[in-house]
């Protein structure tokens, strides 16, 4: 192996609160020792991990952020847990270009990469170098009162308002790109990117957005109002939520579940696409289809797949065309066979009259 090859230094992130997620970073560590490449760890997890299994961990040379190395100097992280753990390391990654490959150790795990089952392929994968790197839009956001900006924050999934106080709604205006939309009493809304769509958004009664489309995402939480329906606007576009000035209206933002800013009556706070992405390792090439049904258990029994299309010879000779016949599949062969019937019956009825 080359020195370039053995200098090549992957961060490995873990949740150090879980025993599965602690042995699944010792196993991810020696590996990557053993193939070659250099691990590279938080301190406060190289601390933790010495408290849980030192004897392993003593046996690997490590390399630790801030004392032996940066971030920028790591090719790929390695993040092991659930969506929670890969928020938390798009959050420290945030500004080092890093991509991060997710292992599932958690129970959706709609950013992971691979499963618990899958982790010394995950391994291989990374000293192959066998992944792309997918780029995921991630919102800024922007916190004003009286005109002045007093915060800002950013967020992967979503930026989400809401109620400080459990017994009384928000009342708040929404717009979009400075133009009132609709204002109405509320525990909330969110406005959040394709990624954050299955998340927080879903659970609201928001729309699936194919992590592919280009928009924003903005879902009122348990509105009291006729029309305060989800809005699916350009990725261009500028969300913005008013807190109206009633007395005791107090909110409070979260970005991704992580970071909060606290909202009195009169903040507003604006939303727009970040032009800082989120960079994932991805290896399958699995489409979100096939995802959405996997992650959420969803029925597909019946079903029998798209139509093939045929090419057919004409009977002068001259080359085939494309044609799409649905009579080729089974339902539509029968739907057919239907409507001929229902023809046959119609031609019959006006031949009696």
């Amino acid at each position: 192996m080359s020195q370039a090859e053995s200098s090549r230094a992957v961060l490995v992130l873990a949740h150090t609160g879980r025993r599965d997620a602690v042995d699944a970073a010792v196993s991810v560590v020696e590996r990557l020792h053993a193939a070659g490449l250099t691990p590279a760890l938080l301190a406060r997890d190289v601390d933790r991990l010495q408290v849980l299994v030192g004897e392993r961990l003593n046996r690997v040379p490590l390399a630790v952020v801030g004392r032996d190395i940066t971030l920028a100097q790591c090719e790929v992280g390695m993040v092991l847990g659930g969506d929670g753990s890969i928020l938390r390391a798009a959050e420290l990654v945030r500004g080092a270009d890093l991509p991060l490959m997710g292992v599932n150790l958690g129970h959706i795990g709609f950013l992971a990469e691979s499963e618990r089952t899958e982790l010394d392929a995950s391994v291989q994968w990374v000293v192959d170098h066998d992944y792309t790197v997918e780029r995921r839009m991630a919102i800024d956001v922007r916190i004003w009162r009286e005109g002045e900006q007093v915060a800002s924050s950013w967020a992967l999934n979503e930026a989400s308002i809401e109620k400080k106080s459990r017994e009384r709604m928000i009342d708040l205006v929404v717009d979009i790109d400075g133009s009132p939309v609709s204002a109405f009493g509320c525990d909330g809304v969110v406005m959040a990117t394709p990624t954050g769509s299955t998340a927080y958004a879903f659970s609201a009664g928001g729309p699936v957005v194919w992590p592919e489309v280009q928009a924003l995402v903005m879902v009122p939480i348990s509105a009291h109002a006729l029309f305060a329906r989800p809005l699916v606007v350009d990725p261009d576009s500028v969300m913005a939520v008013e807190i109206l000035q009633h007395e005791d209206e107090e909110a409070v933002l979260w970005c991704d579940g992580r970071r909060s800013v606290d909202l009195p009556a009169g903040s507003r706070v604006e939303v727009t696409r970040s032009a800082e992405p989120v960079r994932l390792a991805r290896v399958n090439q699995t489409p979100f289809s096939e995802r959405l049904v996997d992650k959420f258990n969803l029925p597909t029994s019946g079903w029998r797949g798209p139509v093939a299309s045929e090419v057919r010879p004409e009977d002068d000779g001259v080359a085939g065309t494309r044609t799409d016949d649905p009579t080729s599949h089974p339902i539509g062969a029968e739907m057919a066979t239907e409507r001929g019937t229902l023809r046959h019956d119609a031609a019959q009825k006006e031949d009696g009259q």
